[in-house]
């Protein structure tokens, strides 16, 4: 296994090409075609709810609360993990892992079906917390293998390179949905499921060809390693409290955040439900477009965001992406024709993998000095899985009491709202 020094052309490309194998599941499973699936099998069966303990939930409240079930787990569980990881030395063990949780719970999602419902959730919470986990290992990877100044361009490469490689699977997954007769789309988007586990695994393996094991300590296993991700939490937090501009940041990142990340998430459910298609079939094709739209326009905005960043700074782009960000929450709530939500997709492609890219390498540059990366970059992860937990549970929340997903997807406008004024908080000059 060959061992390249940080910075490294190689050792850049094979930490980017991650994001290229595990972007299928955000795209086609979180995004595109699970959705769509998940909405069609409810239509099927003349329903649109759970019975959960005897009591009847929307099914789109119910995958709300499920993805922010999952989003609790890795919340609670990733500081064990860091720590059993930097005792063992060999955070790509555990990286590898998750990465196979997920996809092979993507494959099992081939059983979800209406009458194995409690299968069905259970596979799709694995791979929630399978992709989720994964990517705390992974992210944590980046100043390791970067140098400060080489950290937005090849987060933002990584993005781009997952935006291109999940179009690609998603467009052979639109073909074979679209060219077959009615009666066959469902198995065709169960077939899909089946292809992102598979393209997940496989890829996934250039880089663990090349990503470093880390260094195990030379020291006896004790219970001390199992809390060590808890201990070394509250460490972090001791000396954000020293670092101003750090802990602004993060403050500001956990409400702006919690906002891209649930928008994302139930987009595509908020288009199946509250757009009025003409047909079953406008919808399907009408959606994976649109999905497929955000995904070419992201590649492009990651890019631009990356080179606005070096131009403006980054705390002033992400000022504007949160001004951005609060505007189309506010213009979803009319959204009702198709047209509309080209419009909207195209311009939330714009600024979805710019906002995510910018966000994870400004944390990056505002790290101090250290060899412990993984115990920030947790901190990171867990406040990011805590936001999506409330962000989740409040749109879950608003959708089942008020009957309507436009409702809850306005108020997030109102955490970008907050998110842009705690950003205005954080000393610029902390990044230059």
């Amino acid at each position: 296994m060959p061992k390249l020094p940080k910075g490294h052309p190689k050792l850049l490309n094979a930490w980017a090409f991650y994001d290229w194998a595990n972007s299928v599941y955000s795209l086609v499973i979180a995004s595109a075609i699970f959705p769509i699936y998940y909405e069609q099998i409810f239509k099927d069966d003349n329903r649109d709810y759970v019975v959960f303990f005897g009591q009847h939930v929307k099914a789109t409240a119910m995958i709300s609360f499920v993805t922010a079930f999952a989003f609790l787990w890795v919340a609670i569980c990733s500081p064990f993990l860091s720590g059993i990881a930097d005792y063992l030395g060999n955070k790509k063990s555990f990286l590898r892992f998750f990465c196979y949780l997920g996809g092979l719970s993507c494959i099992g999602l081939y059983w979800f079906d209406i009458d194995s419902l409690t299968v069905g959730y259970t596979f799709y919470f694995f791979g929630l917390i399978g992709f989720w986990s994964s990517l705390v290992f992974y992210n944590s990877y980046l100043p390791d293998i970067a140098f400060p100044e080489q950290q937005d361009r090849v987060s933002a490469r990584g993005f781009s390179m997952g935006y291109i490689g999940s179009t690609i699977l998603l467009i052979i997954n639109l073909a074979m949905v679209m060219l077959v007769p009615d009666e066959q789309k469902i198995s065709m988007m169960k077939y899909s499921f089946i292809m992102v586990g598979i393209w997940w695994i496989g890829f996934s393996h250039i880089s663990y060809h090349y990503l470093p094991n880390g260094t195990k300590p030379d020291v006896p296993f004790t219970k001390d390693f199992i809390f060590k991700g808890f201990h070394e939490l509250k460490e972090v937090w001791k000396q954000m409290q020293q670092n101003l501009p750090l802990k602004r940041y993060l403050n500001s990142y956990f409400v702006f955040i919690m906002a891209v990340q649930t928008v994302m998430l139930v987009a595509t459910y908020f288009g199946a439900t509250e757009v009025a298609w003409e047909t079953p079939s406008q919808k399907t094709t009408g959606l994976i477009i649109s999905i497929l739209l955000i995904q070419l326009v992201a590649v492009i905005g990651a890019i631009l965001t990356s080179r606005a960043s070096e131009k403006f700074g980054n705390i002033n782009t992400l000022l504007f992406l949160c001004s951005f960000w609060a505007v189309l929450c506010c213009f979803a709530y009319f959204i009702h024709t198709p047209i509309h939500f080209y419009t909207t997709a195209g311009f939330v492609g714009l600024v979805m993998g710019g906002i995510q890219s910018l966000a994870r390498s400004t944390y990056s540059k505002l790290l101090p000095e250290t060899e412990d990366s993984a115990s920030y970059f947790s901190f990171y992860d867990v406040t990011e899985k805590i936001g999506i937990v409330i962000g989740m549970s409040i749109y879950g929340i608003i959708d089942q009491v008020t009957g309507s997903m436009r409702n809850a997807i306005v108020f997030l406008g109102v955490f970008f709202v907050i998110g842009f004024f705690l950003l205005l908080r954080v000393p610029k000059k902390a990044l230059q």
